[in-house]
C-alpha cells in the first residue's frame, strides 16, 4: 500500500515559504480556493479564517505544495502524494533543524542549482567536501531553515 504523506514545516509566512519551496523543487502550490468558496457559502468557514495570496484564497496560516506528478483531489486541491505543508506558528525558529531536506542537482549541476536557489531567496551557510563520500552546500531558506544541496 502506498502511503500519502506530508512534511509539516513551521514558519512565519506560509504563503511566501510555499512559493519559495515550490519554485526550488519544481512543485505546485496547492489551490484550496474552490474548497474555501464552498465552505464559506455553506457557512462552515468564516471570513477571518481566510486570507489572500497572489489573487488566491488560502486558509489563514497555511499553504501547501505538492509534487506535480502526484494525484490530487480536484475538489479540495489537496495532494494525495508527496506534499509539504507550511503552517504559521507564533515562535521564531531557534536552533538547528532536527529534520531537513536534501535537494539534489543533475550531475555537474551543483553550482547552477545553488545559484538558482540563491536567486529565489536562499543563502549559503557552509560548503562540505567529504571527498568520495560527497560534496554539498548547507543552505538556508528565506526563513532560516537549513537544507542541503548536493
Amino acid at each position: 500500500m502506498t502511503l500519502h504523506w506530508k512534511l509539516v514545516i513551521d514558519c512565519g509566512n506560509a504563503p511566501a515559504l510555499a512559493d519559495f519551496w515550490a519554485a526550488a523543487l519544481d512543485y505546485r502550490v496547492e489551490d484550496p480556493a474552490p474548497l474555501i468558496g464552498r465552505l464559506l457559502a455553506a457557512g462552515q468557514l468564516t471570513e477571518d479564517a481566510v486570507t489572500e495570496h497572489d489573487g488566491r484564497a488560502l486558509f489563514r496560516g497555511y499553504a501547501a505544495i505538492r509534487h506535480p506528478e502526484d494525484p490530487y483531489d480536484g475538489t479540495s486541491g489537496v495532494g494525495r502524494g508527496r506534499r509539504l505543508l507550511f503552517q504559521e506558528v507564533p515562535e521564531a525558529k531557534s536552533g538547528k533543524n532536527r529534520l531537513h531536506l536534501d535537494v539534489h542537482s543533475e550531475p555537474g549541476g551543483l553550482d547552477r542549482l545553488v545559484s538558482r536557489l540563491e536567486d529565489l531567496g536562499a543563502s549559503r551557510v557552509s560548503e562540505v567536501d567529504k571527498g568520495p563520500a560527497g560534496h554539498w552546500w548547507v543552505m538556508r531558506d528565506p526563513e532560516g531553515n537549513e537544507f542541503c544541496v548536493a
